[in-house]
């Protein structure tokens, strides 16, 4: 974690910004969530447990920085609420969603499938993609085992 700090701080300062104690509080909870997709409000009240003196707008204001030095990717499912998911070092782009119109849930899909579409839109549009989210919308495996019938196209 600490090396993932130290690289953000290193972005941070290469666009004149510091690493606030705030601001290190708020990354800190984006680290140790990694695997899900918080709200601002979900950030607050993790950070607060942590340190009660930092405040929601200042919650919102390090997300907004934080998304716009791409750090972070904010993201919304459609249900009104940003979320927020930390980029990882590794990947050339990000990963898509499953996102379940009945119950809610968010399963990811950490492989990119998108490559040869990347490749010809480069090739035949002079195109280059530099990002992509891709976002399927549907019933998930949970609510179809409930319910066997829900979510089944007639044939």
């Amino acid at each position: 974690m600490e090396a993932r700090i130290d690289k953000i701080k290193q972005q941070l300062q290469s666009q004149g910004y510091k690493l606030t104690p705030q601001r290190e509080a708020t990354l800190r909870v984006l680290l140790e969530n990694e695997d899900d997709h918080l709200s601002a409000e979900d950030v607050f009240m993790l950070v607060k447990e942590k340190a009660p003196e930092i405040g929601l707008a200042t919650v919102y204001r390090t997300l907004e920085l934080l998304s716009e030095l791409h750090v972070v990717e904010k993201i919304n499912f459609g249900d009104g609420v940003a979320r927020y998911d930390l980029r990882t070092d590794t990947a050339k782009h990000h990963h898509h969603h499953l996102i379940c119109v009945q119950c809610g849930t968010m399963d990811e899909i950490r492989e990119d499938w998108l490559g040869p579409l990347e490749e010809r839109l480069e090739k035949d549009y002079n195109f280059t993609v530099l990002d992509h989210r891709l976002d399927f919308h549907g019933i998930c495996h949970r609510c179809k085992d409930k319910n066997p019938t829900e979510g089944n196209t007639p044939e």
